[in-house]
């Protein structure tokens, strides 16, 4: 069911400054980017060699505190605070049992106008006082243990880390994961307003989706930076599936649990969640993927998301994600896709965490802080590390040249496209599996779980 402008709209001055949420009329849309549609032409990017892309999506890490001290990279063991005083980092288990503060807001504070020195100030509070809990000032001042996320530096140093990949958006998860399929979170084709936090329901209770409960919001940023609106967390806009079923090309998206969520981000595009393909290409949980693999059943792009406690994210993992990313990993390494694939493997956004590289300004909300990024495929030189700047849109616009695609016409427009991370001129080189603690038949077993991903 969708709901009227003046039901879903919380606006400072009205609802006429405002693009009404969607409606059952939004059914018609064609699917046309709102930017130029340029061509590549399959194959002059890729020389024909990718038929498959699986873009990992894990959660809230930083480069400075999920990979210190990798060999090549630009990280720093170390971090500045408010009075400028230099803070070392200090080691903090990836299931840390706390969490830090990732809004728009606090990207502004730790950001510092690009000081990066306000980590200090954006304090985490909810286990003050408790055992394993840092002074608030100096939480966000840690880094995972390396003996901890091993699976992770394995799959750097055997192929390549980018380490100047930054979240596009400045904020948390919810419109992080909008980014990561078109390429902006504005609410429509026509609107500048843009999905800046993790929507509500009335109960309180992050949501997000066109199946969100009624009286469900959230916030949204104009272009002077102002967060006085809100709206229901329905919208539509291109999307690169609509792009590759325009091709005739497949994709699917694995996520924790069907239904609404911060992470699932086809359910907020109203045109992908009324299609005929929802149901069978939004599928739960993440494990699926595995079957597929197996089966000879991947489609072409895919969008592999985590159950909570394979999540990365602190206070809610229990540890597995560097074996359920390697247990991915290694299916395809270990099937017939292997020469044909180039995997992504990324962080939604910074979650809170100290980093040192200060983010381009391009407008009031792109880009954010500096995220993770390991690039695998049988074309990537062993070690490589790429100081070239990255963002989410570079992964799609990597999509786009090696199918042939129209560009989106968003960010995917001005950035990169990982190309300085592949030579498929060579031969592609032999898979070599990457040991992990627990393997493919622990998350088969596990399924999606109860937990709620993302509490924050």
């Amino acid at each position: 069911m969708r709901f009227s402008c003046a039901l879903l709209l919380v606006v400072a001055a009205g609802c006429n400054n405002i693009a009404s949420a969607p409606s059952q009329s939004s059914r018609a849309f064609d699917g046309a980017p709102a930017g130029p549609r340029t061509m590549v032409r399959p194959g002059t990017f890729t020389d024909g060699k990718i038929s498959h892309v699986v873009i990992i999506v894990q959660e809230n890490r930083s480069p400075d505190d999920l990979f210190y001290n990798l060999k090549g990279a630009d990280t720093q063991t170390y971090g500045t605070n408010s009075a400028g005083k230099r803070i070392d980092l200090t080691p903090e288990p990836l299931t840390a049992p706390y969490d830090l503060n990732h809004t728009h807001d606090a990207y502004a504070v730790e950001s510092d106008s690009g000081k990066m020195d306000g980590f200090s100030i954006e304090r985490e509070s909810e286990c003050k006082g408790q055992p394993g809990c840092p002074a608030p000032d100096v939480a966000a001042y840690g880094y995972v243990p390396r003996k901890e996320v091993q699976p992770y530096f394995d799959m750097a140093e055997q192929y390549a880390f980018a380490d100047h990949t930054f979240q596009t958006n400045e904020g948390p998860s919810f419109p992080a994961h909008q980014y990561l399929i078109s390429g902006t979170s504005t609410i429509s084709t026509t609107s500048t307003l843009r999905s800046s936090e993790n929507p509500y329901d009335p109960n309180q209770r992050f949501t997000g989706g066109c199946d969100s409960p009624k009286g469900s919001l959230g916030m949204l940023i104009d272009q002077n930076g102002q967060e006085l609106q809100e709206t229901y967390p329905c919208y539509d806009r291109p999307t690169l599936m609509d792009l590759l079923m325009d091709k005739g090309l497949t994709w699917r998206y694995y996520e924790w649990k069907t239904g609404p969520g911060l992470w699932n981000a086809p359910d907020a595009i109203l045109h992908l969640e009324e299609g005929s393909q929802f149901s069978t290409e939004v599928v739960a949980p993440p494990s699926k993927v595995l079957a597929d693999i197996a089966n000879g059943a991947l489609p072409n792009v895919v969008w592999v998301t985590p159950t909570a406690k394979a999540s990365d994210h602190a206070k809610l993992t229990n540890g597995t994600g560097p074996s359920w990313v390697a247990s991915v990993v290694n299916a395809v390494g270990e099937s017939t896709y292997w020469d044909n694939t180039a995997i992504f493997l990324t962080w939604d956004d910074w979650g809170g965490w100290a980093d040192h590289v200060a983010p381009v300004v391009y407008n009031s909300y792109e880009l954010g802080f500096r995220v993770p990024a390991v690039i695998i495929s049988p074309y990537t030189p062993k070690g490589y590390v790429s100081h070239r700047q990255h963002e989410f849109g570079s992964i799609l616009k990597f999509v786009e040249k090696a199918f042939g695609l129209a560009s989106l016409g968003t960010t995917d427009v001005r950035a990169d496209d990982f190309s300085d991370c592949f030579n498929f001129k060579r031969t592609p080189r032999a898979f070599t599996p990457i040991p992990a603690p627990y393997g493919a038949d622990y998350f088969l077993k596990q399924g999606g779980g109860n937990d709620p991903p993302d509490d924050d």
